[in-house]
């Protein structure tokens, strides 16, 4: 009997789990992170949100990436760093709205190696898989569906894990 407020918690804790996704960004798609293309056309043509990813792809030790402020993105200068990367595959998540920049930081910023990417709030009672109205979203990347527990379902997991411990008692 004691198991039965346990069950009817954890059903409602599951209940509260949401559904994200987010998506990746690989910057110039197939072309990757490279001199001599066109990343403002690239980055005009998506559309990111809260908690999407944006990776660079290149070869190691030949590029890298900096994040930067505004006048470091104008410049071609390392002015106001707020990260870098050097792997050759970067996973760098997008997790507040406004405007990143990104350069690379072995002089191929002058070569066109920047980019400048503005990240929307995700909708209102949605997530970032619903997309824009634009179509621009989700076009050319694939979906990395995740799911994101709730701070209710998080409580009850662990009022249930407590309460058969106290069962088994």
């Amino acid at each position: 009997m004691a198991l039965h407020p346990l069950v009817l918690l954890f059903a409602v804790a599951v209940s509260t789990v949401t559904l994200a996704g987010a998506t990746d960004h690989i910057v110039g798609a197939h072309l990757g992170w490279n001199p001599n293309i066109n990343y403002s056309s690239w980055s005009n043509n998506q559309t990111f949100f809260v908690n999407d990813l944006i990776s660079f792809r290149y070869p190691k030790n030949m590029y890298n990436v900096f994040e930067v402020n505004q006048t470091g993105y104008d410049n071609c200068t390392l002015s106001g760093v707020a990260g870098n990367w050097s792997s050759g595959k970067d996973f760098i998540l997008l997790d507040r709205p406004g405007t990143y920049y990104f350069i690379c930081g072995n002089g191929f910023c002058l070569n066109g190696m920047k980019v400048s990417v503005r990240v929307r709030p995700l909708p209102v009672n949605s997530t970032s898989l619903e997309g824009a109205a634009d179509g621009k979203h989700r076009k050319d990347e694939s979906v990395a569906g995740m799911v994101i527990p709730s701070m209710g379902m998080v409580l009850g997991v662990a009022a249930a894990w407590i309460g058969i411990g106290i069962v088994w008692i």
